[in-house]
């Protein structure tokens, strides 16, 4: 493929800037492999994540051309050649050095999540009786790897730093995972609306579009628990049937 010039954000959480390099291309190779044989050449301090190289531990999360993509799964080939690529760290996390970005506030998120809550088991064998159509329905769900790429192009964490208020698409994911379980008896409505800022998102689909899983985030996680969220707090007809009833469920 020839000799390909790329330029690579060098930095910190102070600032930093794009630094020019090139290195010559392969047939086959991924963004990652540029940016290791970078790193072999010519940059043996450039800082970058990564581990299985196989799209599923999902460590290697950047911008290419501004966009987030996994470094692993992003074939040079895909990319225009008569100008540099750019790879920058992902913009909704403090950058620490170059391509490595702090990502912790994730599972700081994560943890204030209520937890999975079983119903009783059905059976004196303690088990339960489920519908396979319920079972099947949480399983896209737990593709994610966690690469945060969905986090990063949301407009509320990437460009308005939300952060103290929206939880983002992962762990709407997260939580659809927990709420639609077939054998889940947890509330997280409340939760959703007040703490986690489920109205904040305007379900453009972007994080759906960039979910390296072909997870649909949009469609059958936040959407349906929008509708949830909506029922509970904001239907005049079902608040109207609860003066008369125990139950809000």
């Amino acid at each position: 493929m020839g000799r390909v010039k790329f330029n690579i954000w060098r930095g910190n959480g102070d600032g930093g800037q794009l630094q020019e390099y090139s290195t010559e291309i392969s047939e086959g190779m991924v963004v990652l492999d540029a940016v290791h044989q970078i790193q072999a050449e010519s940059a043996p301090d450039l800082a970058v994540r990564w581990n299985c190289k196989a799209g599923k531990c999902g460590s290697c999360s950047a911008e290419v051309n501004g966009k987030p993509k996994l470094m692993c799964m992003t074939r040079m080939s895909d990319l225009p050649q008569d100008k540099p690529v750019s790879i920058e760290p992902m913009r909704a996390f403090p950058g620490l050095k170059d391509l490595v970005t702090d990502v912790s506030w994730n599972y700081r998120v994560k943890e204030k999540i209520k937890p999975f809550k079983p119903r009783k088991p059905d059976n004196d064998d303690g088990t339960w009786k489920m519908k396979q159509g319920d079972i099947d329905r949480v399983q896209e769900f737990r593709k994610c790897i966690e690469c945060f790429l969905c986090q990063d192009v949301c407009h509320v964490l990437r460009e308005h730093h939300l952060h103290n208020e929206f939880i983002g698409p992962r762990f709407m994911v997260y939580t659809a995972a927990l709420e639609m379980h077939p054998l889940d008896t947890e509330d997280r409505r409340e939760q959703l609306k007040q703490d986690d800022g489920i109205g904040y998102c305007n379900i453009t689909k972007c994080c759906t579009n960039v979910c390296p899983e072909s997870i649909t985030i949009t469609d059958n996680a936040i959407i349906p628990l929008k509708e949830r969220v909506a029922d509970r707090f904001y239907d005049p007809i079902l608040n109207f049937f609860r003066l008369f009833t125990k139950s809000d469920k």
